[in-house]
């Protein structure tokens, strides 16, 4: 069964704002390139940065949790390290997350914008090595099924966006909702190729519209009121790395 990439996408601070790619290389066991690789913590959360481990993304600042974080509009810069980041009311800030500095400053302008929203103190992580603050503890690289994610705008009549799942890769061409019996099977996604691990379990962070900030349709339980299950996506485990563009084929293997 063959289908398209439509977009790629990654999220270099956790919650924060998608950035569109063009191509990205997938390597054999490791997390979509440049994805979750800071997130801020809201109150101590027991990171240890010398023995990292997965956390809940309830110990960060995310749409989940705090919907005011859609406020922000953050880009990253690889090459720099340098996150700039608007919301309106607000100067933009502009920091090197790197370093020391860079961090602080983040976290005070993200304090300025949520306010009585967060716990507090705000901290900037940064993932040691090849840890990333994904979601899932074994699901590095996430597609989303286009055709699904229509189909329920369908069954509850009003459009959803697709950036509400966060994912990396959405795919064109599946039919709806094919993807969630898939676990196990091989895909290979342009010159990469991946195993299926899983269908991807929703949250309240699909809740939130990514450019008013508003939570504004419970997506998980029109999932649940018009399917019985709470999927939308699937996670893949990279087992041959491949640079993977907009326009490549992305097929399932029998």
């Amino acid at each position: 069964m063959q289908a398209q990439v439509a977009s790629l996408y990654r999220h270099p601070v956790k919650g924060f704002t998608p950035e569109r790619l063009e191509t990205a290389t997938l390597q054999a066991g490791a997390c979509f390139p440049c994805d979750r690789l800071y997130a801020v913590e809201d109150g101590p959360s027991g990171f240890d940065a010398a023995a990292p481990g997965h956390l809940s993304k309830m110990k960060f600042t995310v749409l989940a949790k705090i919907p005011a974080v859609a406020r922000a509009r953050t880009a990253y810069d690889e090459a720099t390290g340098v996150l700039t980041a608007s919301a309106e009311g607000l100067a933009p800030f502009v920091g090197d997350l790197s370093g020391d500095e860079g961090r602080r400053g983040f976290e005070a302008w993200l304090a300025a914008l949520l306010g009585d929203d967060i716990k507090g103190p705000l901290r900037v992580l940064e993932g040691p090595g090849a840890h990333r603050f994904m979601d899932s503890k074994s699901g590095f690289v996430s597609i989303v099924n286009l055709a699904s994610v229509r189909d329920l705008a369908e069954k509850i009549g009003r459009p959803i966006d697709p950036l509400r799942f966060r994912a990396n890769l959405y795919v064109e061409g599946w039919p709806a909702w094919a993807e969630n019996g898939w676990t196990g099977r091989t895909v290979r996604v342009g010159g990469a190729t991946a195993q299926v691990l899983k269908p991807i379990v929703r949250c309240a962070a699909t809740h939130v519209d990514p450019v008013t900030a508003e939570r504004d349709i419970e997506v998980v339980k029109a999932l649940f009121d018009n399917y019985g299950h709470m999927f939308c996506g699937i996670y893949l485990d990279v087992t041959e790395g491949g640079a993977v563009g907009q326009g490549d084929a992305v097929v399932v293997v029998e």
